[in-house]
């Protein structure tokens, strides 16, 4: 299957004129034979090429390496992306122009930083399809001793060869369904906003999102039921929910309260330093509890509206300890729940609660999740059950964008 980028490019309804680097995505089985062509295709043919691994999928991907004027295979053990890593790696690069990044999430950002500080054309061999990230134009990288997910570039291909995907274990396709399922929250979060503070949306991209999760929906449903993972539209999901984000220029379609669980989790605040677990782990624990917390909002009577308080820095402090707060006082400077009245929440709650109620139930949501084999419980990236009632108002600390579980601080349930 080859995803006709185009028809996502050009002058919106939402009134934007949307862009796309890439050109071409291809998820095919044995996609990597064609690599040249397609390189053809995308006017990268005959370009001096660096090609990007670890040692790890080096090894595993033996005899469908692709031709390179030089390679760069990186030590796989304790490899993360950070820019000081990142940069001495580039001491090594010959002068390309072009880098192929060949492998899963941290060395694609080995090839995407590079590529934009050097301002040539990235080109992305995914070999797992366990997040959304390939297409993207994120680079989640640590920069300035800081996780953060900064715009970049993104590939101007992408060359999915099933025959490689097919290969992951059964723990990464797990993550890759609970990183589409997310959309159930942050498309939600995104609609909500818009809603209720004038939030830009764009309704061609959040058509783009739900095709992602429904795509994805159908083929857990059908991984539940016979066993089978349908490689090919589990991945294709993924390539659709990243070109959400390159198109808004930012993760408002992907990524919403339950994304937040993923960054507490690396950030690891006090009382959650055992926390661990793969990005799509960690943010299935976060959609089951916004699941789970927000269908407990929608049975409750319309709420009040409270007037706005910023976060104190004694209770930032309290939960993020003295090593994690100045960054988390910073990020809440200029609160974006401070930019609109709270009552617009309340006047539109009954049409909020008619969102939440087309969520999955709690019983489906953790059904699908469990026949999946997934992780959706705190417990299960060691975080203490104990917990879960904090785990949600504190991630929500971690980022100023505007979700539902931000909008509590200012109502009032009468709880």
């Amino acid at each position: 299957m080859i995803m006709d980028c185009e028809k996502y490019v050009g002058k919106c309804v939402c009134g934007r004129d949307h862009e796309l680097e890439t050109k071409k995505v291809v998820v095919e089985y044995g996609a990597i034979n064609n690599f040249e062509q397609y390189m053809a295709d995308v006017g990268l043919a005959g370009k001096k090429r660096a090609v990007i691994y670890d040692t790890v999928i080096y090894k595993l991907t033996e005899g469908k390496h692709v031709a390179a004027d030089q390679e760069i295979v990186l030590e796989a053990n304790g490899l993360r992306a950070e820019d000081t890593v990142i940069e001495e790696m580039m001491k090594k690069l010959d002068n390309p122009e072009v880098i192929v990044a060949y492998g899963a999430g941290t060395i694609m950002d080995f090839g995407r930083y590079p590529a934009y500080k050097l301002g040539i054309p990235f080109v992305a061999i995914p070999t797992l399809a366990s997040s959304d990230g390939f297409t993207a134009n994120i680079c989640s990288a640590i920069l300035n001793g800081q996780k953060k997910s900064t715009p970049m570039c993104a590939p101007v291909l992408v060359v999915a060869d099933l025959d490689i995907i097919k290969g992951a274990p059964a723990r990464l396709v797990a993550s890759g369904i609970n990183d589409i399922l997310s959309k159930y929250i942050s498309l939600l979060d995104w609609k909500i906003s818009h809603l209720v503070a004038g939030e830009y949306y764009c309704p061609m991209v959040a058509d783009l999102a739900q095709e992602a999760l429904d795509i994805m929906r159908e083929a857990a449903d059908k991984y539940v039921e016979t066993g089978i993972v349908d490689h090919e539209a589990m991945t294709m999901a993924q390539m659709k929910s990243g070109l959400t984000m390159q198109l808004l220029n930012h993760s408002r379609a992907a990524s919403g309260a339950e994304h937040l669980m993923a960054h507490l989790v690396e950030m690891q605040p006090p009382r959650f330093e055992n926390a661990e677990g793969i990005h799509g782990e960690c943010v299935g624990v976060g959609t089951f509890a916004c699941i789970k917390e927000y269908h407990r909002l929608a049975s409750l009577p319309t709420p009040k509206a409270k007037p706005f308080e910023p976060l104190s820095e004694q209770w930032i402090r309290e939960k993020f300890g003295d090593r994690l707060a100045p960054g988390i006082i910073k990020e809440n400077e200029n609160d974006v729940l401070a930019t609109f009245d709270p009552q617009n929440i309340v006047d539109h709650w009954d049409e909020i609660r008619a969102m939440i109620n087309e969520l999955p139930s709690v019983e489906e949501a953790e059904a699908l999740y469990k026949g999946c084999n997934a992780k959706y419980l705190p417990e299960h990236i060691g975080i203490d059950p104990a917990l879960e009632q904090e785990m949600l108002p504190i991630s929500a600390a971690i980022r100023n964008r505007l979700t539902l579980v931000r909008m509590l601080r200012a109502l009032d349930f009468g709880e």
